[in-house]
């Protein structure tokens, strides 16, 4: 199994290469540590022009993975990798087919806030195309101090596709021998055409995500260590942030219904839940290809 974790010299960088390590070690993966830049770099009007310039470019470079990988423990395996693209998603969406990887590993946005996941160019391309899960480091993961993966959390749907997310959670889990959190959202936004009593309205929505609940657990392996929770409120930010998350804690959601066969799309409820949970999200493709790799 084979993690592509997308690298810059920044602390976004350093995030994400935090993430991939947890990640590698839980599910005694290897890393491979890619930086992608421009092929051809317009320098800038007060550098004069200079033969040699892509060739410090790309030493720096060099100089950066070979950084990285010295931050990699002993107990993890891990390569580097240099390659150019025009866009660094477009980037290491190639080099996750060359490499044959199950996943694609990124750090937060640089403006967003401490603890919590900030969305930027390069994660914004990749959750909209990618054939592969793209896990999502929060903003100061390099700070953790947990070294694996202690429970995996399915934020389950009603909708089409729910199914393969509960396969890839099920599969992580076996592999990492984690417990597994079985969550539905029941959010009753305020509409002025919301139609119908608000208790009842609200008692049908919890009904209804129980037994999505009930449904999960069925098709689930009775040794497995399982928990299902409703979590409800006005929105989707004030369901989430009733939950409890521990350090260690990761959370599976599915691409949404308008995703692409075999991409990724990332979802209003997603989006939503991205801006309060604090621990690292793993968006997957509502296909099942990703499971054969």
């Amino acid at each position: 199994m084979r993690l592509v974790v997308g690298y810059l010299a920044t602390p976004s960088g350093a995030d994400g290469l935090a993430l991939g390590i947890r990640l590698a070690r839980s599910l005694d993966a290897s890393l491979d540590i890619c930086m992608v830049i421009p092929p051809d770099r317009a320098l800038p009007a007060r550098v004069p022009a200079d033969p040699g310039y892509e060739d410090l470019l790309v030493h720096q470079a060099d100089q950066w993975l070979e950084e990285a990988l010295a931050q990699v423990p002993d107990d993890v395996t891990a390569e580097a990798h240099l390659s150019f693209d025009d866009s660094f998603a477009q980037g290491l969406l190639n080099e996750a087919t060359r490499l044959g990887a199950q996943a694609i590993v990124v750090g937060a946005a640089s403006d967003s806030m401490l603890g919590r996941h900030g969305i930027g160019t390069v994660s914004s391309e990749l959750l909209h195309s990618s054939h592969v899960p793209v896990a999502l480091a929060p903003r100061g993961m390099r700070y953790h101090a947990a070294t694996r993966i202690r429970e995996v959390t399915c934020a389950l749907g009603t909708r089409a596709g729910a199914d393969v997310l509960l396969r890839t959670a099920v599969r992580a889990c076996e592999r990492i021998d984690a417990s597994l959190r079985l969550v539905s959202l029941v959010s009753i936004e305020k509409h002025d055409d919301l139609r119908g009593d608000r208790a009842a309205v609200r008692e049908r929505a919890l009904e209804h995500a129980q037994s999505v609940l009930d449904r999960s657990r069925a098709l689930l392996d009775h040794d497995m260590r399982v928990t299902a929770q409703v979590a409800e409120g006005d929105s989707v930010e004030s369901a989430v942030s009733k939950l409890e998350w521990h350090e260690g804690d990761i959370v599976l959601v599915g691409s949404s219904r308008l995703a692409q066969n075999q991409r990724l799309f990332l979802g209003s409820t997603a989006a939503k839940m991205l801006r309060v949970i604090p621990v690292p999200m793993v968006v997957v493709p509502n296909s099942e290809s990703h499971l054969d790799r």
